[in-house]
């Protein structure tokens, strides 16, 4: 089969395009012919060595497909079925091997480019919005990058929520798409922290959702009223240094997590129950998908090379 491989962390000229022996289902695993992989962030942070990951490996932790071939012992899940799954490496390629209790059924009217462009994210701004912080009705929320793939969801499950969403951007095309996702309110990165004082009368957000990390950190502590909460669930733009926990106080006894998918998606009825509402979502109609881009496999590092570029909007897919 045809794999992206990386034999070594670096920059996206690590993501080598070559020819590789098809993956066999071990026990209790599905074999999966891809439809699509997606590409995230936290795809860079493995291939730069910031998330530890023995090499050489097969990246991507994302993908949807149909499953050609069942392990021993696997149950539930039978060749032919239309499957997708996250948090195991090995999408980019064209087949991959997945334990059968990390993939999740992907029902008939959502396409599987769908399923694995809303799958990760879909499921983190679930937690995000129902888990880390519960949005309630006329809660005031900040999105980082509302113009992204996980901007965009954001917003839009905020929106659902009855949230009133203020999101930064960094160009006018992102804005427009921010705006189209129902976000209430844009603004750029300059002193964002004082347009959204400005915005909410001096009382400041609900929550901040920031995957940005640290060029936006010490603003979204300042966006924050009483009490809030910073949701730091992504580092897009390097690593918040260390910090006096008193900074927290002084910022209004506000609240600081760095969440992620794996610690909400820890049985299989959770995964199962946050899946099947992100699925409903997007076949209902409710959370519209923007796919900025479908690349060729080979052309991952071109991928790679966009996205920490900021030269994106939407979620990327690889079609293998």
């Amino acid at each position: 089969m045809r794999a992206i491989v990386v034999n070594r962390n670096g920059g996206p000229e690590v993501l080598e395009f070559t020819e590789r022996e098809d993956p066999a289902p071990g026990p209790g695993e599905v074999l999966i012919d891809l439809a699509a992989s997606g590409v995230n962030y936290i795809d860079v942070y493995f291939r730069t060595g910031s998330y530890p990951q023995p090499t050489p490996y097969v990246p991507g932790v994302e993908g949807a497909g149909t499953v050609a071939a069942v392990g021993e012992g696997v149950t539930g899940v039978a060749p032919g079925d239309r499957v997708a799954w996250q948090g195991v490496q090995g999408s980019y390629a064209q087949r991959a091997a997945v334990p059968a209790d990390k993939v999740v059924p992907v029902p008939d009217d959502v396409s599987l480019e769908d399923a694995a462009a809303s799958l990760l994210q879909g499921m983190t701004a679930h937690y995000l919005t129902h888990s880390t912080y519960a949005v309630q009705p006329g809660d005031t929320v900040l999105v980082h990058a509302a113009a992204g793939g996980m901007g965009l969801l954001l917003t839009q499950i905020a929106k659902l929520r009855g949230a009133r969403v203020i999101g930064t951007v960094s160009t006018p095309e992102k804005e427009r798409l921010a705006r189209e996702a129902g976000a209430d309110e844009v603004v750029g990165y300059d002193d964002f922290a004082s347009e959204v004082r400005r915005l909410t009368g001096g009382e400041g957000v609900a929550v901040v959702y920031d995957g940005v990390g640290a060029a936006t950190f010490d603003g979204s502590l300042d966006s924050l009223r009483p009490r809030g909460t910073l949701a730091l669930y992504g580092a897009a733009s390097g690593k918040v240094p260390p910090f006096d926990p008193q900074r927290l106080n002084a910022a209004g006894s506000v609240f600081l997590t760095r969440p992620n998918l794996a610690h909400h998606t820890l049985t299989r009825d959770e995964l199962l129950e946050r899946s099947s509402a992100v699925f409903t979502w997007v076949a209902k109609g409710e959370v519209r998908l923007h796919i900025g881009h479908r690349y060729d496999l080979a052309d991952a590092r071109r991928a790679h090379e966009d996205l920490e570029g900021r030269r994106t909007t939407g979620k990327l897919l690889l079609l293998p």
